[in-house]
Order: C-alpha cells, then sequence, then structure tokens
C-alpha cells in the first residue's frame, strides 16, 4: 500500500481489528510467556480470531509482530530469530485474512522512556526500528503501525526508521490519560503536531482507558489534525479478579455507542484494544460505517 492509497482509504471511516492479547489468554495463553512464540505454536487459535475480525467487518488487521523486536525477544533467549519470527507472523495474518483486508505490520514501545537509563537512547530505538520494520517489509505487510507508544520521542524514532527503510505508511499511537498527557510527559496533541509534520499517515490513541473518557481528547485531536486521527480504546476499565485476571465491564453495544460518539468528535480510523472481541467490532461497525469523516 502506498501513503497515497491509505489516503484515498481513510476517506471514509476506516476499520481495524480488536484486542489481541486478551482473547489469546483466554484461548488459554499462559501469562508470561513470548507471545510471539506462543502465537505460532498455537496457530489455529490466532488464524479463527484474525478471521473472526475480518467477518466482522475489520478492514485493517494488525500483525501479531507487537514483541517481535530485539529488546522483547532477547528476553527470552530469542533475539537470533527475530527475521523468521517475523516473517512467519506476518504470513499467518496473511493465511488468516486471504485477501480480505490488509496487514499491519505492528511494532511497539521497547518499555523505557528514552533517556531515563544510559542504553535507553534515540540511536538504540532507531536502530531497534529499522531492524524489525526491514524484517516486516520484506515480509510484505502493507503498511506499519507504532501503537501504545508511551513517549514522543520514541514514535518519532520509530516514524524516522520506517522512513528509512522503507515507503510503507505508517501510523502512530499513543496511549495516555483521560486527560490526553501521555505517560513519558507531553500530550497527545503535541505528539501529534510532531508526527503529522514527519510524515506519519495517521495518529491517535489506543489503549489507555474506555471510549467513554476520550471524547474531549479526540475532538482535541482532530482540531489540530491535518491527517486521520485513530481510536483503538479498550473495552472500559477492567477490574482485577484475585486470580490477577482483568475483566471489562463494558458491552459491545456500549462500546459500539461510545465509539460512534468518537467518530462524531473526529476519529476516522477506529478499533479496539484490551477487553474486546469480533462481536464489539461487528457493533461498532453498524453504527460508525456509513458516517462522513
Amino acid at each position: 500500500m502506498t501513503k497515497k492509497e491509505f489516503e484515498k482509504l481513510t476517506r471514509q471511516v476506516v476499520i481495524l481489528d480488536g484486542a489481541t492479547g486478551s482473547n489469546l489468554i483466554k484461548a488459554g495463553m499462559p501469562r508470561g510467556v513470548c507471545t510471539e512464540q506462543w502465537i505460532l505454536q498455537n496457530e489455529d487459535v490466532f488464524i479463527d480470531l484474525q478471521r473472526a475480525y475480518v467477518e466482522a467487518g475489520s478492514q485493517i488487521v494488525l500483525a501479531p509482530t507487537f514483541g517481535a523486536n530485539r529488546r522483547n525477544l532477547a528476553s527470552f533467549g530469542l533475539a537470533d530469530q527475530l527475521p523468521e519470527l517475523n516473517r512467519r507472523l506476518v504470513d499467518l495474518s496473511k493465511r488468516a485474512v486471504e485477501g480480505r483486508a490488509y496487514v499491519a505490520g505492528d511494532v511497539t514501545t521497547g518499555g523505557r522512556i528514552l533517556g531515563a537509563e544510559p542504553d535507553a537512547t534515540y540511536e538504540e530505538a532507531l536502530e531497534r526500528y529499522k531492524e524489525q520494520i526491514s524484517c516486516l517489509a520484506e515480509a510484505g505487510v502493507d503498511l506499519l503501525i507504532a501503537e501504545t507508544m508511551i513517549s514522543m520521542d520514541e514514535t518519532v524514532a520509530a516514524v524516522e526508521a520506517a522512513q528509512a527503510v522503507c515507503g510503507l505508511p505508517i501510523l502512530c499511537s499513543m496511549t495516555v490519560e483521560a486527560d490526553g498527557s501521555l505517560f513519558a510527559g507531553g500530550t497527545a496533541v503535541g505528539a501529534l503536531e510532531t508526527l503529522q509534520e514527519m510524515g506519519a499517515s495517521a495518529v491517535g490513541i489506543n489503549c489507555s482507558v474506555g471510549p467513554d473518557q476520550l471524547q474531549a481528547v479526540v475532538a482535541n485531536l482532530k482540531k489540530h489534525a491535518k491527517v486521520p486521527v485513530i481510536a483503538k480504546p479498550n473495552a472500559g476499565m477492567p477490574k482485577i479478579t484475585e486470580k490477577g485476571e482483568a475483566l471489562y465491564s463494558m458491552t459491545a453495544e456500549d462500546f459500539a455507542y461510545h465509539m460512534e460518539q468518537l467518530v462524531r468528535a473526529g476519529a476516522a480510523v477506529v478499533g479496539g484494544c484490551c477487553g474486546t472481541t469480533p462481536d464489539y467490532i461487528r457493533e461498532m461497525c453498524a453504527r460508525v460505517t456509513d458516517l462522513s469523516v
């Protein structure tokens, strides 16, 4: 997909997928394992999930490459398998969607604020993203998304890396507090202004809180946006059980209602994060597909 093709796609509301991790845990994935390795050992579980998202209306699904970067894989002793893992995970999504949806190569934060530790530098982040994005581009993803990002600086590194190694569109999605502030300092609006000037094809928010708490944040982003605004929130705020399980209280119908409000507030690229399922995407599609952007 070219950047022009993505621009054309976003003349109408674009539907992303829903959660991956919370659904895999419900399907039996143990906590603390390498998610990417578990998926490849349980391919049918993941393929069934992504096919269900496509059938629910997702136009773009995220390849399960969220943690397939050198820093994360090294913690499981798998860093030397980085190219192969990214290739196999992208191929899994391609097999799942069978050409019915676009596949986005998914990258995320290294989990540390740049400058907070000696080896948490911009240069390290840039090289980490270049390595993984090169693998994703070679594997044939249609576009890229840097999601659940906690700082603007690291997201800038992801965009710079993408532009250095390929010409694919890159979407940037930050995780924020309910007031729009970033966890590592700064604001979503500040990040939007910087990232869109750098050439990001869409910018917005994911994870964070439920859609019922983000209408003002989305409306504020829209006021400053030159690119489509992303909204991919959780199914509300979870309650943690005594066993450590996260229970999300927002129903699919409630989620869809509040996602409609986010589209009316300015979101153009929408989906669900933690706690959402194909049913949530289906209900959301029924409410937002015909809305203007």
